[in-house]
């Protein structure tokens, strides 16, 4: 039985809003499930989607497969234990590789997925959770710097070449999510949804508008009170995608608070300014790197960072209490609490 046939009620990071009137004959087919360590939920519209779900179930699947690092055999895993010379990879894999690689670009490294020896020296990844020494993180962060890792594509192909130094590992989890949203929805449309939501964790790739034609509202989630929203915005056809230190953490023996989100500055988990950071843009890979990046730059920067761009738009949650929202989100943008909204436009 796979991942996705694990029914389970699980709270979505990113909430959905959905008109349930107005369809005529136009159906709804949901399903719901666990993959890629988070709650997903598919939703479909049309006259028969059953088949629109099952492919959209195993594009998450293969993916969550493909993506995982410490699986053998994995793609991810096969980048990681190169011994030399690279590895040729194709697909979403060189998609992500791709997308890393702008995005740690614009974002001046905030954005860096050779944070994985991190993730693991902090227990993040099986649960073991610790603070290492100063001097250990000293010593992974050596090895850290998506510069150091070489990706070209080949000529003439759709392959890419990446290669990875020795003591570097790579992570896709800033990104994966997001694509697997993407390539899911796409399966949906092949297979005749008319219109519909992916939900992967905190990851939306929506396909068309709602059956009557309207844009869909999503809801932001309030990062100090999960059970409500913070904002709900109104979007087309887009990606939407949001990252916060409060959705992964462990507490230290004296009370701190460790995200699962790092700093590949100092080494340790981020000490932003900011509660969430959502992006939205018309790729579900690049909305999600940017969600990571614009949390680890902090307020200042990612405002900054949005105004040098025309790809994409944001909210930011500030640890103050203030919404910041982009202009091209301005219309339609509905605060759900009393924190103050201010606007930023290019």
């Amino acid at each position: 039985m796979s991942h996705m046939r694990r029914f389970a009620a699980l709270a979505l990071a990113l909430a959905m809003l959905l008109a349930m009137s107005g369809c005529g004959e136009v159906e709804r087919f949901t399903r719901q499930g666990v993959a890629m360590d988070a709650a997903v939920e598919l939703t479909a519209y049309g006259t028969d989607c059953s088949s629109a779900l099952d492919a959209a179930e195993r594009v998450i699947v293969a993916l969550e497969s493909a993506l995982d690092p410490e699986l053998p055999g994995s793609t991810l895993y096969s980048i990681n234990h190169s011994v030399s010379g690279g590895v040729s990879v194709v697909g979403q894999a060189a998609e992500i590789l791709e997308t890393a690689e702008t995005v740690y670009s614009m974002s001046s490294g905030a954005l860096d997925i050779t944070v994985y020896p991190l993730v693991k020296a902090w227990g993040m990844t099986n649960a073991q959770y610790r603070v290492p020494s100063d001097n250990e993180i000293a010593s992974i962060r050596q090895s850290l710097g998506f510069d150091k890792v070489g990706v070209s594509r080949m000529s003439d192909t759709d392959s890419v070449l990446v290669t990875v130094p020795a003591g570097t590992e790579l992570t896709f989890a800033a990104l994966a999510r997001g694509c697997a949203a993407k390539y899911a929805a796409q399966a949906m449309a092949a297979e005749g949804a008319e219109s519909g939501l992916v939900s992967i964790g905190s990851s939306i790739q929506t396909l068309g508008l709602r059956p009557d034609g309207t844009n869909w509202l999503v809801a932001i989630q309030d990062p100090e009170n999960t059970s409500e929203n913070a904002a709900i915005i109104s979007v087309g056809q887009t990606a939407v995608a949001t990252t916060g230190g409060y959705q992964r953490y462990f507490t230290g023996s004296e009370g701190e608070i460790y995200s699962h989100i790092f700093d590949p500055d100092t080494g340790r988990p981020v000490d932003s300014d900011l509660l969430s950071a959502t992006a939205v843009a018309a790729d579900g890979t690049y909305a999600d790197a940017l969600s990571t990046a614009l949390y680890v730059l902090g307020e200042n920067a990612a405002r900054r960072l949005y105004q040098n761009s025309d790809d994409f738009e944001m909210v930011l949650i500030t640890d103050d209490g203030r919404l910041i929202v982009s202009g091209g989100l301005a219309d339609g943008f509905e605060p759900s609490g009393d924190r103050t909204v201010e606007f930023v436009r290019r």
